[in-house]
């Protein structure tokens, strides 16, 4: 098997890109909620919730993008949950975000089952499908794997852009670390830490919402149990690898993506050697060493975890 050559097929990064969207929107939505000073450990029940969201709204007749926007609708609900428990009653996230991801979790499953009782093999929908955007995607090697991608893929990569400049340009991103870093000085102020954190919480849930959904509407056609398959946790991990930045966020889930990338190339070429699951942990080591390289030098938000109490100093 020549590794070489495969890293230099445009599959296997075309490949890679795909596989890295639905990691890169659950890392900044889980990088949103921390830099306020809130863990959300719902983010692997909140994707699963996406999941059904999306395929279940274009399921019954809807339209794609109204699909995702009611996915993120959903992912939004599970987040206010998860704030009125962390953020308002000052409750373990710690607990309320395993709940989360267990209530998530099963109410898909439910969800699933009471709309086909019966079904033995799930449903296929009409995806996304890859779109050329003209002129970029005729240039060579580089045309194919960044601009021949489906629509969500485009909207993920902007997202680093958009999250990037909310949080470092603007007011709101000013008072959003501020909030994760000293709530006492946001209180001083006059803002409220509790309607920051709220609404970050509320937004980073969406778009985990929303890279759930690109599991079954652009990287499948069809929602099965369990498809989230700890992508969740991975985006926990990434958060750190990329000391809560954008851009580093970006960098983790495209050096995830291509582990799991070259594993399953790895696994197809050398047939039964060597059990499969030694292929599937691959990633994941690589990214525990790269983890604990990265975490060491990172600077975590100092309220992160930390209930705040309005008057309390």
């Amino acid at each position: 098997m020549d590794v070489v050559n495969f890293l230099l097929e445009t599959g296997f990064w075309m490949a890679t890109i795909r596989m890295a969207t639905p990691l890169l929107f659950g890392t900044l939505g889980e990088l949103i909620c921390e830099r306020a000073g809130v863990l959300n450990l719902g983010i692997e029940g909140i994707m699963a919730a996406g999941c059904m969201a999306g395929w279940t709204w274009v399921y019954l007749g809807g339209d794609l993008w109204t699909g995702i926007l009611f996915a993120a609708f959903i992912g939004a609900l599970f987040g206010l949950l998860h704030a009125l428990f962390t953020v308002h009653l000052g409750l373990s996230q710690h607990v309320t975000g395993l709940g989360i991801t267990m209530l998530a979790s099963a109410l898909s499953s439910f969800v699933f089952r009471m709309i086909l009782p019966k079904a033995t093999t799930p449903p296929k929908i009409i995806p996304f499908k890859p779109f050329a955007v003209p002129y970029l995607s005729d240039l060579p090697f580089v045309g194919q794997i960044l601009f021949n991608q489906s629509a969500l893929t485009y909207l993920a990569f902007l997202s680093v852009l958009a999250v990037g400049y909310v949080l470092y340009r603007t007011p709101v991103g000013l008072a959003v670390r501020m909030t994760g870093e000293n709530p006492m000085a946001v209180e001083a102020q006059g803002l409220s830490v509790f309607t920051i954190r709220t609404g970050a919480v509320m937004t980073g849930s969406a778009l985990m919402a929303v890279g759930g959904a690109f599991l079954t509407m652009s990287a499948f056609d069809a929602f099965y149990i369990g498809m989230v398959n700890g992508r969740g946790w991975i985006c926990i991990a990434l958060v750190v690898f990329s000391s809560w930045k954008p851009s580093k966020a970006l960098l983790g889930c495209l050096l995830f993506a291509a582990f799991d990338a070259v594993q399953m190339r790895v696994q197809q070429q050398s047939g039964m050697a060597i059990p499969y699951q030694f292929y599937l942990m691959m990633p994941y080591v690589f990214s525990i060493i790269a983890l604990i390289v990265m975490s060491r030098r990172a600077a975590y938000p100092k309220a992160l975890l930390v209930p705040f109490r309005k008057g309390e100093r």
